[in-house]
């Protein structure tokens, strides 16, 4: 079910089955599954992964762990970028530097990709976690990110 504020982007992907593509993708990724995310909305240049929080990903305090807040917003900046690679390429992420700006504590935790700028073999994302609770989304973390676009590389087949 798409985000009913999904950002509209100036991004036309080169590849008509982005959607298809980014849905697989991620179907096949074990680390997701294993934390309980989910593909939330997925747009040109855009991407959303929430996340009900648990005790199997929290920290001492029952925060969601830092480590799982980067890894949601880390394949949501890579399948945002990912949405505007073409069709003979894959993704891999290079960098990523995160501010954990406040506890994610809700009743959902929403990771947002978008892309600032898509080239040819690098692409830049920002990356956003918000926590909802009672509908009050709060700002948790801020990411950048750079992708790089494995051009003749397909995902691995799902083991």
């Amino acid at each position: 079910m798409p985000m009913s504020d999904t950002p509209r982007t100036a991004f036309e992907p080169v590849y008509a089955r982005y959607r298809e593509r980014v849905r697989a993708s991620f179907a096949r990724q074990g680390a997701m599954a294993t934390l309980g995310a989910r593909l939330a909305d997925v747009a040109p240049g855009y991407c959303a992964i929430d996340l009900v929080p648990a005790p199997a990903v929290s920290q001492q305090h029952g925060y969601v762990h830092a480590g799982v807040v980067a890894a949601i917003v880390d394949s949501a900046g890579g399948y945002a970028g990912y949405t505007l690679f073409p069709e003979d390429a894959s993704v891999l992420t290079v960098e990523f530097k995160l501010n954990l700006l406040a506890p994610a504590h809700g009743e959902r935790v929403v990771a947002e990709g978008f892309v600032v700028k898509c080239g040819r073999t690098l692409t830049v994302t920002r990356g956003e976690v918000h926590a909802v609770r009672g509908g009050r989304r709060t700002l948790c973390a801020l990411m950048q990110q750079t992708l790089m676009t494995m051009r003749g590389k397909a995902d691995a087949p799902a083991a």
